[in-house]
């Protein structure tokens, strides 16, 4: 597709709209997210994948090894297996056993790397790792599936679609670590290969490869278990099943603590919605496929479970308004002039939050040779940015701070609710926590206040003489960090989450779906306003199949699962 078909006076979305936290809160998973850059990657480029090792008995206990071949390395899952009791099992962080560990090997691993790696894998954080290792992890079996899948599979019979429908998973992470974790390799360390260049992709191979061994685990151990009786999933059952993630509030200061990061990953899906937007008109095999993904969509979201009152909420409205999304496509067509802006204007004013920002994934699906390049604008040099400019005028500072804070300028600080919750640290895991400022926390309060601290600047200039930023600073230290981010956002218009992260009624759950949704991470379920679970690399292709099978039309249910 030709830059000559896009009107390029289509606009980027102002972050007053996209920044608040109710609309990040609820982003969806689109190309653009690093599990589809990693899968696009692999398959273009050839990558071989074979299992040297899988050396695991009938209680699933031992090791296995999943390499994968890019065309100047080699990654290794290294994979151990434990015969964990249901009563040790749990998903929270203060754990200290699992059903199985993982490190990310970087290359292929000999027996004398295998037996350290055995004696420190298992540990976790009371083990240690070193540069060779990109990354570690652990992951549970699902209390409702695991076993009833070894016990069909076992009796030479498949499970239930539904059954796998509702769960999605087989084994879920509890935590995913890299970039120097434990003693692993810094990400500066990776950054420069063309594999590692875009965020996180170290961490999404390695949730690829610990799917593979999940699927041929289960296998495995219904084998043993009746070698007689026992068959493999049917490919189509066995691609239903993705990693589960339980994540919490571990990740959400992240986004708070790499402005300018953040703001390369909204900034590249929100220019990949106004090149849609900007397309002159549409094909007939666009408008096909772009109706076909829209009732996948649909099926996506009935199969989309959750407990939680706010998501269960969120879901009866997202299904409505997909609904009539179909509707109105029905009586108004895409075959007119700036089709896709149209029906982005029209969804903006009649639906609500989700279904617009799912709106924004299905606009950009059909337009990879139009949108794919901005992945490659998503890392972020971060020393770039943080520098302070101490020769700017504290003139522009003020209008900076009123054009990007001018939400938090016009707060009453002063009432409870505005600032009732402290952000610190786990003295015992090390941990972000959320505390009430009641708790006696706030002597330990983390920086994670941008809004607050910029109201709190802007009232120090009030009486401040025109001067520099330098001299300023000299006088008033404690806002250095403000100062900067409110520089960095002047550069990045999308660094700066545009709300309260200290309010009363702040959903910490927010702040883990914006980031979650550009890993790729489908059926957001909330557990509390604290934590979720997800679905990772779920109907994807397996590392055997990437080379006949597309390495990206697979985030959507295909449509004969709603038949089903």
């Amino acid at each position: 597709m030709g830059t000559d078909q896009i009107n390029m006076a289509a606009p980027l979305r102002d972050p007053d709209e996209v920044m608040r936290l109710s609309r990040m809160g609820a982003f969806h998973q689109c190309r653009l997210s690093f599990m589809r850059t990693l899968l696009r990657r692999i398959k273009s480029e050839g990558w071989r994948f074979d299992v040297p090792v899988f050396d695991i008995d009938a209680r699933g206990v031992g090791h296995a090894v999943y390499c994968a071949h890019g065309p100047r390395r080699s990654y290794s899952l290294v994979a151990f297996g434990h015969d964990l009791p249901p009563e040790k099992r749990s998903d929270r962080v203060i754990a200290t056993e699992w059903d199985a560990t993982f490190t990310l090997f970087d290359g292929i691993p000999d027996q004398r790397d295998i037996e350290r790696l055995r004696a420190n894998i298992p540990k976790q954080e009371a083990g240690r790792v070193n540069e060779t290792e990109l990354s570690v992890s652990r992951a549970n079996r699902s209390a409702r599936l695991w076993d009833y899948v070894v016990d069909t599979l076992a009796t030479g019979e498949q499970p239930d679609a539904a059954a796998i429908n509702e769960v999605g998973y087989l084994m879920r992470t509890t935590a995913v670590y890299g970039s120097g974790k434990l003693g692993a390799a810094d990400r500066e360390a990776t950054s420069d290969r063309p594999e590692f260049k875009a965020p996180f992709q170290i961490e999404m191979l390695s949730v690829y490869l610990t799917r593979a061994f999940v699927m041929d685990l289960v296998e495995h151990v219904a084998r043993m278990r009746a070698p007689e009786t026992a068959t493999t999933l049917a490919p189509d059952l066995r691609r239903r099943f993705g990693i589960g993630n339980s994540t919490g509030l571990g990740m959400a200061p992240y986004l708070l603590n790499h402005p300018a990061l953040l703001n390369n990953w909204i900034m590249a899906r929100e220019t990949a919605l106004a090149r849609v937007r900007g397309l002159a008109s549409a094909t007939k095999d666009e408008i096909t496929q772009f109706h076909q993904l829209l009732h996948r969509a649909r099926i996506n979201a009935d199969s989309w479970n959750s407990a939680h009152p706010i998501q269960i909420e969120k879901l009866d409205t997202l299904r409505q308004d997909l609904a009539r999304i179909a509707a109105h496509l029905e009586a108004e067509p895409l075959e007119c002039d700036q089709p896709w802006d149209r029906l982005w204007t029209w969804a903006r004013d009649n639906t609500g939050l989700e279904a617009q920002e799912q709106l924004v994934s299905l606009l950009i699906e059909p337009f990879g040779a139009l949108v794919d390049d901005l992945s490659d604008t998503m890392a972020a040099d971060e020393t770039n940015t943080f520098t302070i400019d101490g020769s700017m005028p504290l003139s522009k500072l003020r209008v900076l701070l009123r054009d990007i804070y001018g939400w938090a300028i016009d707060t009453d600080w002063k009432i409870a609710a505005s600032q009732a919750r402290v952000w610190y640290t786990s003295e015992e895991k090390l941990e972000p926590r959320l505390g009430e400022r009641e708790d006696d926390v706030a002597a330990f309060a983390q920086p994670l206040a941008p809004g607050r601290d910029a109201a709190f600047l802007f009232d120090d200039l009030r009486t401040a003489p025109e001067k520099k930023v330098a001299e300023f600073l000299l006088r008033h230290p404690e806002n250095r960090h403000i100062v900067r981010r409110v520089q960095i956002a002047a550069q990045c218009p999308y660094a700066e989450i545009r709300d309260n992260t200290i309010a009363a009624d702040l959903l910490p759950i927010d702040l883990l779906r914006a980031k979650l949704s550009f890993f790729g991470a489908v059926h957001f379920d909330p557990r509390s306003d604290r934590w979720v679970r997800i679905n990772m690399f779920r109907n994807a292709p397996f590392p055997q199949d990437l080379g006949q099978d597309s390495a990206d039309d697979w985030t959507y249910p295909p449509m004969m699962q709603a038949a089903q």
